[in-house]
């Protein structure tokens, strides 16, 4: 299973076929499941809990303390789906007692030198560019793409589908199906591409598009804009995904497009 080399505290749980390459530390209080790669000088912290055929490559940091000053060492914990990659010194705290724990999905992508900060949410099939960070307390949905050195203030939440580009920083919340880009950041579109590869329909591609005219493009307010889309567009999954989001933005959703 590991190498000599290799620290394995005796109080981790550790499944069949894993393999623990040279000089990887795993603390106590930690479970990998079957299948799961762990490269050299991999760290693995208290309270990690590592789902199936995963692969963490060398000098990943997993759940190590939050860095919090409120934290008081709660017993909290960090959860990694199954099928996740997470690529060099790639660091992910655990929780605190807000949210008891920090999550990654399942078939995420995760890589180099990215940083996922405590209680953070992370839904399934997400991809993040090198050197992107999550500050604390984010909620990120499935299928979410973050291009490379984008930064997540803490708080913020990102909707499923959403694609952030290169370099942004994320103040306030983005919607489902989006493409955000610009500073400040701002709606530059849906996230046509990403949405036809993933199986959407040229219809519902449209129907997401209408959405997105009536919020953005359109010269209403928010709130405008969303009495409009409940009244003359018909009730959809997509919709009242839509919708919800904006309805339960704790930062308010960023902005419409706009020109210096």
């Amino acid at each position: 299973m590991n190498q000599p080399l290799a620290y394995v505290h005796p109080g981790a749980k550790i499944a069949k076929n894993v393999v623990i390459e040279p000089f990887t530390t795993i603390h106590n209080n930690v479970v990998i499941g079957e299948g799961t790669w762990i490269g050299s000088n991999v760290t693995i912290m208290e309270g990690a809990r590592i789902g199936k055929n995963c692969s963490i490559f060398p000098g990943a940091v997993i759940s190590a303390t939050p860095q919090d000053k409120k934290f008081n060492d709660e017993d909290t914990i960090t959860e990694i789906g199954d099928n996740t990659t997470i690529r060099e010194c790639v660091t992910i705290n655990r929780g605190t007692a807000d949210r008891m724990k920090t999550k990654i999905g399942k078939n995420c992508w995760i890589m180099a030198y990215c940083h996922i900060a405590h209680d953070c949410i992370v839904g399934d099939n997400c991809i993040f560019s090198n050197n992107s960070t999550l500050a604390g307390h984010i909620n990120v949905g499935d299928y979410v793409v973050l291009a490379g050195m984008a930064a997540v203030q803490q708080f913020c939440s990102i909707g499923n589908h959403a694609f952030v580009t290169g370099g942004s920083l994320v103040r306030k919340d983005v919607p489902p199906y989006v493409k955000a880009a610009r500073e400040p950041l701002s709606y530059v579109g849906i996230n046509s591409i990403g949405l036809r590869r993933r199986g959407f329909t040229t219809e519902k591609i449209r129907e997401v598009q209408n959405i997105y005219r009536i919020l953005y493009q359109q010269n209403y307010n928010n709130s405008q804009a969303v009495q409009i889309i409940e009244a003359e567009m018909e009730a959809t999954p997509e919709r009242d995904e839509v919708l919800e989001f904006i309805k339960n933005s704790q930062r308010g959703i960023m902005k419409g497009y706009f020109s210096n």
